[in-house]
């Protein structure tokens, strides 16, 4: 019988998570779950029964990232400075390892857009950006749906989410907030020199395409879940689409969205 085994990701900054470390090696030692320590890069391994992910979100999205398109679960731990994903809070790791190893979680369904372009083919779980370049001038944008081109802003960028990145890049701009569930993903515009310019709710189905329509050589940068993958030159455009069930992030039986957007942001008055 094969043992069981659990992939362990974390940030940078190890004296951060030494005590929780120990204790998830305690506990897993006592479950018979044997650790493998990973990163992003690494190739997704048979028979990992859960990845337990020890940083914030950016550590929950590479652990995400990595395990996406499998069965593996991810159940995070907060030690970042927001930790929107995390299924549980820094003082409850301890609790938080013995549930995980028990199985004693939620699962949710994360999705995630799908970016295509010329050399360029990603997925953000979080969210996509196509902004102007550092010191360069204001980008021109256009996007179209349904075969209608919609409009076409001038403006620092655009950023294209899903339900769990709207509360990230997104709700700066300005657009709403997508309760985790909701079949879709929303656009919204980074600083856009337009009265007109609102954010956009798009239904699953509709392909988004987004074009650089600056004039001369002024390209735009594509970035995905804040990682750089690419550029869009004058003329070219990216293909978004809503991609379902990419990704499966480990929640505790009774938590809710809704319940976390107060504890993290508040009243929304």
């Amino acid at each position: 019988m094969s043992r069981r085994t659990a992939v362990v990701m974390t940030h940078r900054r190890p004296e951060e998570i030494r005590e929780a470390v120990e204790a998830l090696e305690r506990v897993a030692a006592a479950h018979g779950v044997a650790l493998r320590w990973g990163d992003e890069d690494s190739e997704p391994d048979d028979g990992v029964e859960i990845a337990i992910a020890l940083g914030g979100d950016g550590t929950i999205l590479s652990a995400l990232r990595r395990f996406s398109g499998t069965h593996v679960p991810v159940f995070a731990v907060n030690f970042g400075q927001v930790g929107f994903l995390a299924t549980i809070e820094p003082h409850r790791f301890a609790e938080g390892f013995e549930q995980a190893f028990r199985g004693e979680f939620d699962l949710l369904e994360l999705p995630a857009v799908g970016i295509a372009a010329p050399g360029l083919r990603q997925a953000g779980l979080n969210d996509v950006s196509i902004t102007r370049r550092p010191g360069g001038r204001v980008a021109v944008l256009s996007y179209v749906l349904g075969g209608e081109e919609l409009g076409r802003v001038r403006c620092d960028g655009l950023v294209v989410s899903t339900p769990a990145g709207s509360t990230g890049y997104n709700l700066a701009n300005g657009g709403p907030v997508l309760a985790w569930g909701v079949e879709g993903y929303v656009v919204s515009f980074v600083a856009p020199h337009s009265l007109t310019a609102r954010p956009l709710v798009v239904a699953p189905g509709d392909t988004l395409t987004v074009c650089n329509r600056s004039t001369g050589e002024e390209a735009v940068d594509v970035e995905v879940d804040g990682r750089p993958v690419g550029t869009l030159s004058p003329g070219d455009s990216l293909d978004c689409r809503f991609v379902p069930g990419a990704a499966r992030l480990a929640q505790l039986p009774g938590t809710t969205f809704y319940q976390r957007l107060r504890e993290k942001f508040g009243h929304l008055v």
